[in-house]
């Protein structure tokens, strides 16, 4: 793949991780006064408020599926890391070797954050509101990524 081709898919991939993560935030940003989330809670919102919700959870899935199918990727890719056709967790552990991610074991722990939003259970709204709280605070976690790789690209080569 030339250097072009790889510098314009990481650019891609940077913008839309950017997209997904400003409307994860701004979706936290109106649920901040109503955290953390009980059942109790969630049982009781109204309809502005779980748009707010299903704003976080819809950006929050996309921007993790973003930075892992793509941003990361594209990274190995544009740095000529021979990574292609690596497992997801050789990729990781080779990101955080070049310092682009600070804890390659925080990556399983935020995909099966995500992976729990598939499963609602409306008999149990304690669980869910115990997986939106993980989801909150491990929304911190991926802005920290997408800072890491922003800072380390913009070192070597001023890339998004």
């Amino acid at each position: 793949m030339s250097e072009d081709i790889a510098k314009l898919r990481l650019q891609q991939a940077w913008r839309e991780c950017r997209q997904h993560a400003h409307y994860m935030d701004y979706a936290l940003t109106a649920l901040v006064p109503k955290l953390p989330l009980t059942g109790t809670s969630l049982q009781s919102f109204d309809a502005e408020t779980v748009q707010d919700l299903d704003q976080f959870v819809l950006r929050f899935g996309k921007l993790q599926d973003a930075i892992g199918s793509r941003l990361l990727p594209a990274v190995l890719t544009y740095l000529q890391e021979p990574y292609e056709h690596r497992p997801m967790l050789d990729k990781l552990n080779r990101l955080e070797q070049l310092d682009y991610l600070e804890r390659a074991e925080d990556w399983p722990r935020l995909r099966a954050i995500r992976n729990q939003f598939a499963h609602e259970y409306p008999d149990e709204p304690e669980r869910n509101a115990s997986v939106l709280n993980m989801a909150v605070e491990a929304a911190d976690t991926l802005r920290a990524i997408l800072a890491r790789v922003e800072q380390r690209l913009k070192l070597e080569a001023q890339v998004p």
